[in-house]
């Protein structure tokens, strides 16, 4: 299997739980301490730190530090590339999709000048 495609299933199994889904989500809005993304999700801090533990080896997010003084304490941003690894692939998915529904159009277009004649 190609390099790109098991980053690609290492991107879709960390995308697969409900939690992580909704920590990409929360990124959305900008970077965000653990403590905070534990807190809007109602998990506990160990729980949180699994998935974000998975989203950081599947290269989803990464974490800095976010304060000088407390080094146990990380800032967790989204990190591009895995994303447009898995929305080429969605693209190619639906680039398959329009040439089928095309195909299907310019079959159905066919038969309809057919009938009428």
């Amino acid at each position: 299997m190609p390099a790109a495609d098991v980053a690609l299933d290492r991107t879709l199994a960390a995308l697969a739980d409900p939690a992580r889904r909704r920590v990409i989500e929360l990124l959305l809005d900008g970077p965000k301490p653990a403590g905070e993304l534990a807190q809007a999700q109602g998990l506990s801090a160990p729980a949180m730190s699994r998935h974000l533990r998975v989203l950081r080896t599947r290269g989803l997010v990464a974490a800095e530090r976010g304060d000088p003084v407390d080094s146990r304490l990380h800032i967790y941003r989204l990190r591009r590339g895995p994303f447009k690894r898995l929305r080429s692939w969605l693209d190619d998915i639906e680039d398959y999709w329009q040439d089928q529904l095309s195909a299907f159009k310019a079959h159905a277009e066919r038969g309809a000048r057919g009938r009428r004649t």
